[in-house]
């Protein structure tokens, strides 16, 4: 039998309104009863999650302690740009560039943000939350839950999960977005409490937000 830890999930009164929503959770059973399985619920929200990565749009989201960020993404070419409390990430064709708070940067060859968390913050990225479904797709053993919310004036659809190998914590809740963003999250990983929440979304990019600041001293290590 696999021994897993036990975690407290306690979101703060923001997250747990959303994640909670006002509707009656659609529970496991009541999913099998209509045929539909544990994979089928992660999958299909793997699927959902998916089309954020050809989205253009402006996210905000509050975060444990009150802090904010945002994630702005634009296409042709893709360029997505992640700024919180603790420094900021941005992702184009030809780079990946990360700087600390007082803006010190480094560009390095092109690589995702699949941490989780993005390193240096409490947000989690959509990237590092369909990971974590696509891992938890794989696992046969888990409890799923699903229900519907309104976040940010928006419908999504959310899921609660427990029991899961293979991710950073074997408990997590998610909610996303008709459109495909990532509309909440919620887990324990390694001792520390993560909540984000999405309090703002708009369908275009803030190409402010996908430039450096003339104030950043930029490091260019990309392989040449």
């Amino acid at each position: 039998m696999r021994s897993r830890p036990r975690l407290t999930v306690i979101s703060f009164a923001a997250a747990a309104a959303l994640l909670l929503g006002t509707t009656a959770c659609t529970d496991l059973d009541t999913a099998n009863a209509a045929g539909i399985t544990r994979d089928d619920l992660v999958s299909e929200m793997a699927i959902q999650l998916a089309r954020v990565t050809g989205l253009t749009y402006t996210a905000t989201y509050q975060l444990t302690g009150g802090d904010t960020a945002t994630i702005t993404q634009a296409q042709k070419p893709t360029r997505t740009a992640y700024v919180h409390p603790g420094g900021r990430l941005l992702e184009t064709v030809t780079g990946t560039v990360r700087c600390d708070k007082a803006l010190n940067c480094t560009e390095t060859d092109p690589a995702p943000a699949t941490a989780a968390p993005l390193t240096g913050s409490k947000l989690i990225t959509p990237e590092a939350a369909l990971a974590m479904l696509n891992a938890a797709a794989l696992d046969q053993e888990l409890d799923a839950a699903q229900h519907d919310t309104t976040i940010a004036g928006r419908h999504a659809t959310c899921l609660d999960l427990r029991r899961v190998d293979g991710t950073p914590t074997s408990e997590f809740s998610l909610c996303v977005t008709n459109e495909g963003a990532l509309g909440s999250f919620a887990a324990t990983i390694a001792g520390e409490r993560f909540d984000q929440a999405l309090t703002a979304y708009e369908e275009k990019a803030d190409l402010a937000a996908l430039d450096l600041p003339a104030s950043a001293k930029l490091t260019d290590k990309r392989s040449k």
